[in-house]
């Protein structure tokens, strides 16, 4: 999204995000800015559970894959629950709107866009894909297949503020506002995340964030101790302990970036 705004393709996130995707005006979405549905305070009501055959996860879930219609039929069922901007719950239908926005903004296919505006520029090692419905719309909430070393190096374009590989690939400022969680709503708690621009952001003064997935996925970021870890799993007590293993996973994390980011200072020092 931040590099489609320096292109010039979209104008701003207080943009709505009817003014990109004008069908979803028959949807809760309607009037809703990009950057509400950026930081999951769509307002919208989306059941998301995963293991609820009924959710509205699992409605769009063989969609995204190519079976039964096209996801936009699933999102134009949607209806607002909040006032947009006040309450924060992750919907997997906000990742699948943005999606559209940059479909629609830049009138090329998700994939081309992310290839030649992100993915080289990088240098990543590998080509990735993206799942698509059977209209070919690429599944933006949770379709997308890259190596681990690849999900790696996407860390660190943003460990580096976006500067990676020689070149300025996302717009710094993007960088710092994807991460910074000034609202109440946004705010870690003791017991949960703070989110930011489709990043979950830790409390305390670490100054690190993270991209999480379902089943354990995990690109962990760290500026301070200039680490980046990224991380694949098939976690089949997800069900049971999701959330609780997601914590457990930054605590991991945290530990692992400050042991090394101390032997680095200790080997630096001597």
């Amino acid at each position: 999204m931040g590099i489609a705004i320096a292109d010039g393709y979209i104008k701003d996130v207080s943009d709505p995000v009817t003014n990109y995707v004008p069908s979803l005006a028959a949807s809760g979405y309607n009037g809703v800015a990009i950057e509400d549905v950026l930081q999951m305070s769509s307002g919208i009501s989306f059941n998301e559970d995963y293991f609820d055959a009924s959710s509205d996860f699992n409605k769009m879930a063989p969609s995204s894959v190519g079976l039964g219609g096209p996801l936009e039929d699933v999102l134009l069922t949607l209806e607002r629950e909040h006032e947009p901007g006040t309450v924060r719950e992750y919907a997997s239908s906000d990742a699948q709107v943005l999606g559209m926005v940059i479909r629609a903004a830049t009138g090329m296919d998700l994939a081309s866009y992310t290839a030649t505006r992100l993915w080289q520029p990088a240098g990543m090692e590998s080509d990735a894909y993206w799942l698509t419905d059977s209209s070919g719309v690429e599944s933006a909430f949770g379709g997308f297949n890259a190596t681990l070393r690849d999900l790696a190096r996407f860390g660190n374009v943003y460990l580096h503020n976006g500067f990676w590989n020689g070149k300025q690939i996302i717009p710094q400022d993007w960088v710092s506002a994807s991460v910074t969680t000034d609202e109440a709503h946004l705010l870690p708690s003791e017991h949960s995340l703070g989110y930011g621009y489709q990043w979950w952001v830790p409390g305390g003064d670490e100054g690190d964030f993270l991209a999480i997935g379902i089943y354990g996925q995990v690109i962990y970021i760290n500026p301070r101790h200039n680490i980046v870890i990224a991380k694949t799993s098939a976690y089949r007590g997800y069900e049971q302990d999701g959330e609780a293993m997601e914590l457990e996973s930054v605590a991991f994390m945290r530990a692992i970036a400050t042991a090394l980011g101390e032997t680095t200072a200790q080997k630096s020092g001597q």
